[in-house]
Protein backbone atom coordinates (compact mmCIF):
# COMPACT_ATOMS: atom_id res chain seq x y z
CA UNK A 1 0.00 0.00 0.00
CA UNK A 2 2.99 2.67 1.10
CA UNK A 3 4.33 1.80 -2.24
CA UNK A 4 0.80 2.62 -4.25
CA UNK A 5 0.55 5.81 -2.00
CA UNK A 6 4.09 7.01 -2.66
CA UNK A 7 3.37 6.76 -6.54
CA UNK A 8 -0.38 7.38 -7.00
CA UNK A 9 0.27 9.59 -3.95
CA UNK A 10 -3.35 9.37 -3.06
CA UNK A 11 -5.00 5.84 -1.65
CA UNK A 12 -9.11 6.79 -2.53
CA UNK A 13 -10.40 6.07 -6.02
CA UNK A 14 -11.72 9.10 -6.48
CA UNK A 15 -8.76 11.09 -5.77
CA UNK A 16 -7.03 9.49 -8.16
CA UNK A 17 -9.38 9.59 -10.98
CA UNK A 18 -12.13 12.56 -9.48
CA UNK A 19 -15.06 10.54 -10.98
CA UNK A 20 -18.17 10.04 -9.06
CA UNK A 21 -18.82 6.11 -9.96
CA UNK A 22 -22.53 6.63 -8.89
CA UNK A 23 -22.99 9.16 -11.73
CA UNK A 24 -23.66 7.62 -15.07
CA UNK A 25 -22.48 11.40 -16.27
CA UNK A 26 -19.47 11.33 -14.06
CA UNK A 27 -18.90 7.96 -15.42
CA UNK A 28 -19.22 8.52 -19.31
CA UNK A 29 -17.21 11.92 -18.94
CA UNK A 30 -14.00 9.35 -17.20
CA UNK A 31 -14.06 7.18 -20.36
CA UNK A 32 -14.33 10.34 -22.72
CA UNK A 33 -12.08 12.18 -21.64
CA UNK A 34 -9.24 8.94 -21.88
CA UNK A 35 -8.70 9.54 -18.16
CA UNK A 36 -8.91 5.65 -17.95
CA UNK A 37 -5.73 5.54 -19.56
CA UNK A 38 -4.23 7.29 -16.65
CA UNK A 39 -5.24 4.70 -14.56
CA UNK A 40 -3.75 1.94 -16.57
CA UNK A 41 -0.62 4.12 -17.10
CA UNK A 42 -0.54 4.17 -12.91
CA UNK A 43 -0.91 0.83 -12.73
CA UNK A 44 1.54 0.03 -15.69
CA UNK A 45 4.43 1.98 -13.30
CA UNK A 46 3.49 0.48 -9.90
CA UNK A 47 3.26 -2.70 -11.15
CA UNK A 48 7.14 -3.55 -11.22
CA UNK A 49 7.49 -1.68 -7.85
CA UNK A 50 4.25 -3.85 -6.28
CA UNK A 51 6.41 -7.41 -7.30
CA UNK A 52 8.88 -5.78 -5.93
CA UNK A 53 7.62 -5.30 -2.59
CA UNK A 54 5.73 -8.79 -2.62
CA UNK A 55 8.96 -10.18 -3.03
CA UNK A 56 10.43 -8.63 0.12
CA UNK A 57 6.92 -9.56 1.96
CA UNK A 58 7.81 -13.67 0.81
CA UNK A 59 11.31 -13.78 1.63
CA UNK A 60 10.49 -12.67 5.53
CA UNK A 61 11.69 -15.63 7.65
CA UNK A 62 8.47 -17.18 9.56
CA UNK A 63 9.85 -15.85 13.22
CA UNK A 64 9.55 -12.33 11.27
CA UNK A 65 5.81 -12.23 10.83
CA UNK A 66 3.50 -11.61 12.82
CA UNK A 67 2.09 -14.37 14.80
CA UNK A 68 -1.78 -15.35 14.43
CA UNK A 69 -2.98 -12.19 12.09
CA UNK A 70 -6.33 -12.71 10.82
CA UNK A 71 -7.64 -10.35 8.41
CA UNK A 72 -11.11 -9.65 7.75
CA UNK A 73 -10.23 -10.05 3.95
CA UNK A 74 -8.86 -13.42 4.73
CA UNK A 75 -11.95 -14.80 7.22
CA UNK A 76 -14.22 -13.86 4.39
CA UNK A 77 -11.90 -15.83 1.44
CA UNK A 78 -11.69 -18.98 3.39
CA UNK A 79 -15.30 -18.83 4.40
CA UNK A 80 -16.05 -19.02 0.91
CA UNK A 81 -14.18 -22.33 0.08
CA UNK A 82 -10.43 -20.20 -0.25
CA UNK A 83 -6.93 -22.41 -0.45
CA UNK A 84 -4.45 -20.93 2.29
CA UNK A 85 -2.52 -19.01 -0.82
CA UNK A 86 -5.64 -17.32 -2.08
CA UNK A 87 -6.35 -16.18 1.62
CA UNK A 88 -2.93 -15.11 1.84
CA UNK A 89 -3.37 -12.99 -1.45
CA UNK A 90 -6.48 -11.08 0.13
CA UNK A 91 -4.64 -10.25 3.59
CA UNK A 92 -3.64 -7.13 2.34
CA UNK A 93 -7.07 -6.05 1.44
CA UNK A 94 -7.33 -5.92 5.29
CA UNK A 95 -8.18 -2.39 7.20
CA UNK A 96 -9.22 -0.68 3.81
CA UNK A 97 -7.09 -2.18 1.50
CA UNK A 98 -3.64 -2.10 3.31
CA UNK A 99 -4.89 -0.56 6.42
CA UNK A 100 -5.41 2.65 5.05
CA UNK A 101 -8.79 2.82 6.30
CA UNK A 102 -10.77 3.24 2.65
CA UNK A 103 -12.55 0.99 0.49
CA UNK A 104 -13.54 -2.25 2.53
CA UNK A 105 -10.97 -4.97 1.88
CA UNK A 106 -13.76 -8.04 3.16
CA UNK A 107 -15.96 -6.92 0.50
CA UNK A 108 -12.87 -6.87 -2.30
CA UNK A 109 -12.15 -10.13 -0.98
CA UNK A 110 -15.90 -11.73 -1.57
CA UNK A 111 -15.56 -10.16 -4.92
CA UNK A 112 -12.94 -11.72 -6.08
CA UNK A 113 -14.01 -14.47 -5.30
CA UNK A 114 -17.28 -14.82 -6.31
CA UNK A 115 -15.28 -13.52 -9.89
CA UNK A 116 -12.78 -16.01 -9.59
CA UNK A 117 -15.88 -18.68 -9.06
CA UNK A 118 -17.43 -17.73 -12.18
CA UNK A 119 -14.19 -17.94 -14.33
CA UNK A 120 -13.97 -21.24 -13.91
CA UNK A 121 -17.17 -22.21 -14.76
CA UNK A 122 -17.31 -24.30 -18.59
CA UNK A 123 -18.80 -21.77 -20.08
CA UNK A 124 -17.49 -18.86 -18.34
CA UNK A 125 -17.87 -15.82 -20.84
CA UNK A 126 -17.01 -12.08 -19.88
CA UNK A 127 -19.45 -9.84 -19.12
CA UNK A 128 -20.06 -6.32 -17.91
CA UNK A 129 -22.94 -7.69 -15.73
CA UNK A 130 -22.11 -10.40 -12.44
CA UNK A 131 -25.00 -11.58 -10.91
CA UNK A 132 -22.71 -13.12 -7.90
CA UNK A 133 -21.01 -9.35 -7.08
CA UNK A 134 -24.62 -7.82 -7.28
CA UNK A 135 -25.81 -9.86 -4.66
CA UNK A 136 -22.38 -9.68 -3.24
CA UNK A 137 -23.40 -6.27 -2.82
CA UNK A 138 -26.94 -6.13 -1.44
CA UNK A 139 -25.63 -8.59 1.14
CA UNK A 140 -22.88 -5.99 1.99
CA UNK A 141 -25.05 -2.62 1.71
CA UNK A 142 -27.53 -4.03 3.64
CA UNK A 143 -24.77 -4.63 6.34
CA UNK A 144 -23.29 -1.48 5.56
CA UNK A 145 -26.19 0.95 5.42
CA UNK A 146 -24.04 1.46 1.63
CA UNK A 147 -21.23 2.97 3.51
CA UNK A 148 -17.77 1.69 1.83
CA UNK A 149 -15.31 3.50 3.78
CA UNK A 150 -13.77 0.65 6.55
CA UNK A 151 -12.68 3.48 8.96
CA UNK A 152 -16.53 4.06 9.03
CA UNK A 153 -17.70 0.89 8.90
CA UNK A 154 -15.80 0.16 12.07
CA UNK A 155 -15.41 3.17 13.61
CA UNK A 156 -11.78 3.00 13.53
CA UNK A 157 -8.20 2.89 12.06
CA UNK A 158 -5.85 0.51 12.49
CA UNK A 159 -2.12 1.22 12.14
CA UNK A 160 -0.58 -2.54 12.53
CA UNK A 161 -1.77 -6.03 11.72
CA UNK A 162 -1.62 -6.12 15.19
CA UNK A 163 -4.21 -4.13 15.86
CA UNK A 164 -6.61 -5.68 13.01
CA UNK A 165 -6.06 -8.97 13.91
CA UNK A 166 -7.51 -7.92 17.68
CA UNK A 167 -10.46 -6.85 16.10
CA UNK A 168 -10.87 -9.43 13.99
CA UNK A 169 -10.53 -12.12 17.05
CA UNK A 170 -12.60 -9.40 19.04
CA UNK A 171 -15.81 -10.40 17.00
CA UNK A 172 -15.25 -7.06 14.74
CA UNK A 173 -16.98 -7.51 11.57
CA UNK A 174 -18.20 -10.12 12.30
CA UNK A 175 -21.92 -10.19 10.69
CA UNK A 176 -20.41 -8.42 7.78
CA UNK A 177 -17.98 -11.21 7.30
CA UNK A 178 -20.63 -13.85 7.30
CA UNK A 179 -23.28 -11.92 5.01
CA UNK A 180 -20.39 -11.69 2.42
CA UNK A 181 -19.30 -15.32 2.75
CA UNK A 182 -22.74 -16.33 2.54
CA UNK A 183 -23.27 -14.19 -0.57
Amino acid sequence: MQSFTNRAKYTDCYDITNCDWKSKGSIFKYFITGKAFSCFKLAEKWAPEAVKDAYEGLACLPDELPQQCRSCASEVAKKMGATNEQAAMVAGFAGGLGLSGNACGALSAAIWMNTLSISREPDAKVTLSNPKATKTLEAFFQETEYEFQCKNITGKSFNTIDEHTEFIESGGCENLIDALAKS
